[in-house]
């Protein structure tokens, strides 16, 4: 957690301020041979020479532009809250941010009017027992749960519920401690598997035998939180929404015990991954009285003190995989962690840490502080914490799955000041986890609707233009591309089977796009142009598609390979995996408010304005390629493997397909569009496609594309796969048919 931001390198200012030297560099790009079908080798793809620190500055290009808006952020969020001076200032900040945050997971599901419990077992203890039970969090879906009860409840029995780790599910030792020691102390304890969690996997491997080779078997649920948030947000929700969403009914359920005080419904998140969720609930939730996020509203086991904290303290959490570190929008809509828990003011509020804590290092205390001052509520808030640091361990670090003994020892003495709890006497005799799992083989094969272990359905919406316009820039956000780009072109090169200028195009302060801009020998007048973008870049395009391009030549068409922001020459990795620098990038985009395919559908249009301007094309002849290089998954393969599992099946790129249709639905003067590795339906549990393919909410409007395709008849997509990167469609066209296709449209 935090790796990006710690290890990022900054980008020069030079890959912005000189692109004019593109000229004298242009010449330094074409010495050097490259293998390619259509050039006999010898053209290199690349702008900038190899020598050219920009050559080297442009792969960090993303990481440093996410970086500076990251910073831009906190710093106007840090002067926003400064400016805040009355508790009814902070409340309008507050509200709007909270509703924001509200806004971002997605729809929730009504809550409902009658609650049914099922009982699948009760457990004996010493003064309490155990029950294991299940509900329905919405239709179809179910959540299992132990619920702790003492055998003589009081009168006004307290209510906790405790948000697991992504450690382990509900079954872990540490969790059962805390139910049976609070239990035995006359308080309701209920503690639910999330969802991809325990009882409620989306996946197979639960023990080292279920799977033939190595692979962390207890780490599964964890990992697959990646699968389980890609699948949500493809249908505009989240993994934090569905957490959410359960966790407050498990306050349903609490409240339905008897002699169940409502005042003193209790939530704790666990260190890892189970503050987040508790954070956002008890924002969302007045029914809770009372929250202490683990490692969730300041301070994380990975800080570390900063000489600006107001410009580079992670407030809004960072782009880690597991997207509940990090949420959508928060960096837009400015809901930076410490408001979330700060929201819950006046209620009471622990500030809970895994390790070593210093008032004076975290700079999200005095904020806290100063909210709950606006209230004179400053004995609400209190501490909880560790020793010793996540670095280390050993006697001295307070590692711990989900809420250790010595941090629960600070917690007791503000619930006794808060609640009149007594200060309980810890208690533990743990049961196997077999004895406390909740689903019955009468109730169903699965805790979850049959639906999640397919492919979900499309929800195909109307298909005229005007429509689907309206649906995708909702979801893409800022898509226009800037008014007058600042565009470099080199001198002109002759190669085989015509010319080649090179460009670059800034989109934007530190946002180049490079690309090549190829012609048929002696061309005359203006000519038609084909658009050429995938994943691979104009390197793949001239390595592997060297058929079509030469088909286009031949035929006096011109040719554009633009490499598009986070591809070809700018990309920031060849990996596209669930800890790669891409999905780094992607999910710190998703927090300031764009999916990285909405800024590379910009790049795509600013190359489209500038070619229909150009002395030499045609503009209203232009064409789209959209294509994909990468290895398909064949129909026989091992695709269920456990996430961190050698030979992983093989990741789609269907980014250029998607790319190239949106590039046609918004600009009018695209007469032709062929697309190849395209995707196809919905997501199941296995999933091989990249991060910023999954557009939120894009099955509103089409994630597979299909209903983009059938806006018109100038389209045709090829090679389709779906998102386990298998093929699912027929053999594609020849290459050279292909461009015989599109040149036919563009006649």
């Amino acid at each position: 957690m935090g790796f990006f931001y710690r290890k990022s390198i900054g980008i020069s200012n030079r890959l912005s301020r000189s692109v004019g030297c593109l000229l004298v560099l242009a010449a330094l790009s074409a010495s050097i041979p490259v293998s390619s079908a259509v050039f006999g080798g010898d053209v290199n793809p690349n702008v900038f020479g190899v020598d050219d620190p920009r050559s080297k500055d442009l792969p960090k290009m993303m990481s440093t532009d996410a970086k500076r808006r990251m910073q831009e952020a906190s710093t106007r969020e840090s002067k926003s809250f400064a400016a805040v001076a009355t508790r009814e200032q902070w409340e309008k900040y507050r509200d709007v941010r909270i509703r924001a945050l509200r806004d971002s997971l997605g729809q929730f599901p009504a809550a409902p009017k009658d609650l049914p419990i099922k009982v699948t077992r009760q457990l004996d203890g010493d003064g309490f027992v155990i029950r294991n039970i299940v509900f329905e969090s919405r239709p179809g879906w179910w959540v299992t749960a132990n619920l702790y009860l003492p055998v003589r409840p009081p009168a006004k029995m307290p209510g906790i519920l405790i948000s697991h780790s992504h450690h382990t599910s509900k079954t872990h030792g540490e969790l059962q401690d805390m139910g049976m020691t609070w239990a035995r102390a006359g308080v309701a304890v209920l503690v639910p598997d999330h969802f991809g969690h325990g009882e409620r996997r989306i996946h197979e491997f639960r023990t080292e035998k279920d799977f033939a080779k190595p692979f962390r078997a207890g780490r599964q649920d964890y990992y697959f939180r990646y699968n389980s948030n890609l699948q949500k947000t493809a249908d505009g929700q989240s993994l934090m929404s569905w957490m959410v969403s359960d966790l407050m009914r498990c306050v349903d359920v609490l409240l339905q015990q008897l002699t169940i005080d409502k005042s003193r419904i209790l939530l704790f998140g666990a260190v890892a991954g189970g503050g987040d969720p508790a954070g956002v609930t008890a924002a969302l939730d007045e029914r809770i009285a009372c929250v202490a996020p683990f490692n969730f509203g300041g301070w994380q086991p990975e800080s570390s003190a900063l000489e600006n904290p107001d410009r580079d303290f992670a407030w809004f959490g960072d782009g880690y995989w597991e997207s509940t570190r990090g949420l959508r929008n928060g960096a837009r809509d400015g809901f930076a962690h410490f408001v979330i828990v700060g929201s819950v003011a006046p209620r009471k509020a622990i500030h809970a840490h895994e390790f070593d804590w210093d008032a004076k290092t975290d700079p999200s205390w005095a904020r806290l502080q100063k909210i709950f001052g606006f209230y004179g509520a400053n004995d609400s808030l209190r501490v909880a914490h560790g020793s010793g640091t996540v670095r280390e361990s050993g006697p001295g670090n307070t590692h711990c799955t989900h809420i250790g003994a010595v941090h629960r020892a600070m917690i007791y003495p503000a619930l006794k000041d808060w609640f009149g709890m007594q200060i309980p006497v810890e208690y533990s005799k743990r049961r196997p986890a077999e004895d406390l799992l909740c689903w019955k083989p009468e109730l169903g094969k699965s805790v979850n609707s049959p639906t999640v272990n397919g492919v979900g359905v499309v929800k195909t919406p109307p298909h005229d233009r005007a429509t689907m316009r309206k649906a995708w820039t909702k979801l893409l956000g800022d898509i226009e591309p800037p008014t007058k780009p600042v565009v470099t072109e080199s001198k002109t090169e002759e190669v085989t089977n015509g010319t080649l200028v090179r460009f670059a195009i800034e989109i934007e302060s530190g946002i180049v796009v490079p690309g090549l801009l190829l012609f048929p020998k002696n061309a005359k007048g203006k000519l038609p142009v084909v658009v050429m973008i995938a994943q691979g870049g104009k390197a793949g395009f001239l390595n592997q598609r060297g058929e079509s391009i030469t088909a286009f030549l031949d035929a006096g068409l011109a040719v554009c390979l633009p490499d598009v922001r986070g591809t070809g020459e700018t990309q920031p990795g060849t990996s596209a995996s669930r800890g790669s620098s891409r999905t780094t990038i992607s999910q710190i985009n998703l927090m300031l408010g764009q999916p990285v395919i909405g800024a590379q559908l910009r790049d795509v249009r600013a190359v489209i304005r500038w070619l229909q301007n150009h002395v030499r094309i045609d503009g209203q002849r232009m064409g789209v390629w959209g294509d994909s290089f990468a290895q398909v998954n064949a129909k026989g393969a091992l695709l269920a493997v456990p996430l961190d599992a050698g030979d992983f099946p093989h990741i789609a790129e269907p980014n250029g397909d998607l790319l190239a249709l949106l590039a046609a639905l918004i600009e009018d003067k695209v007469k032709a569009v062929y697309t190849r590795g395209g995707l196809r339906g919905g997501l199941g549990n296995y999933i091989y496609v990249p991060h910023e393919a999954v557009v939120p909410g894009a099955t509103q409007s089409d994630i597979g594309g299909d209903a983009l395709a059938a806006l018109a008849s100038n389209s045709k997509r090829d090679a389709l796969v779906n998102s386990l990167n298998q093929s699912v469609t027929l053999e594609p066209m020849p290459l050279a048919d292909a461009a015989k296709w599109v040149m036919g449209k563009l006649k």
